[in-house]
């Protein structure tokens, strides 16, 4: 399955970013309610971001906790506007919650269950099961707080495999890896989404345009895997069963990650 692999967020109370954002080359752009505006400027956030949605622009919404004092305000003011693709929810951990939501979103808006606690990584094949979930995304800064860990791929590990089995066994796309906080290390970027892509992970959430490139690069794949993928689907066209390829043997599991490559390479 496909998910869309660059998520580019810009903050709501900077509605001059908001255009900027939409034509940066980001598969999708998130307007963020929660984590980069302050409480005293969410409310003129709020507006600007649903005047944007309800005129002409198009994008996803991450709003506030179901914990705090914004998050009825928010949904209210956004669950209506032509130009929402969706809501990102941040702290998901009750599946009960996210299907209420979804039932107040019109046909054709999705939820993305932003995960960034231990019950929300207990609860991850739930919130994944609930109708009109699109996509799970790991809030990994959350979640390292959380547990009061370090984050590095050793701590993350557990949580993030969880989220890939959740995703796949709920048949939905791969879930989205969270933020890289070095804004403009492309080379962190790049091994961050790497490795993310190696656990299965289909995309990223970026916090700067200059995350975009190396994001989406990670989670293509190489010329050196479409060429092998190609030999392969080449090899086994006549669907004899399992061949040897140089030195390897290629048998049906083989064949489904080569065509696999290729449909992801276009």
């Amino acid at each position: 399955m496909n998910t869309s692999a660059t998520w580019l967020f810009v903050p709501g109370n900077r509605p001059e970013r908001f255009a900027k954002a939409a034509s940066s080359g980001a598969d999708e752009v998130v307007i963020d309610l929660e984590d980069a505006v302050g409480p005293d400027h969410k409310p003129a956030a709020r507006r600007a971001v649903a005047d944007w949605l309800d005129e002409s622009g198009q994008a996803w919404v991450r709003i506030n906790a179901h914990s705090t004092t914004w998050y009825a305000d928010d949904i209210a003011a956004i669950v209506k506007s032509p130009g929402l693709r969706g809501i990102i929810v941040p702290k998901a951990e009750n599946p009960t919650r996210l299907a209420n939501l979804a039932q107040r979103l019109r046909t054709g808006r999705g939820l993305v269950a932003l995960v960034e606690s231990a019950l929300g990584i207990h609860n991850a094949h739930q919130l994944a099961a609930v109708a009109g979930v699109e996509e799970l995304a790991f809030g990994s800064i959350d979640f390292a707080v959380d547990i009061d860990a370090t984050e590095g791929d050793d701590s993350m590990l557990l949580a993030r495999s969880t989220l890939v089995l959740a995703s796949r066994v709920a048949g939905l796309p791969a879930p989205i890896d969270g933020v890289t906080v070095a804004a403009r290390d492309t080379t962190a970027v790049a091994a961050a989404a790497q490795h993310a892509r190696h656990l299965g992970f289909g995309g990223k959430l970026c916090i700067h345009p200059a995350q975009l490139a190396p994001a989406a690069a990670a989670f293509l794949p190489t010329d050196s895997d479409i060429a092998w993928a190609r030999e392969v689907v080449a090899t086994t066209a006549d669907d004899s069963g399992a061949v040897r390829l140089g030195n390897n043997m290629i048998d049906a599991p083989v064949i489904a990650r080569a065509r696999r490559i290729l449909t992801r390479a276009t």
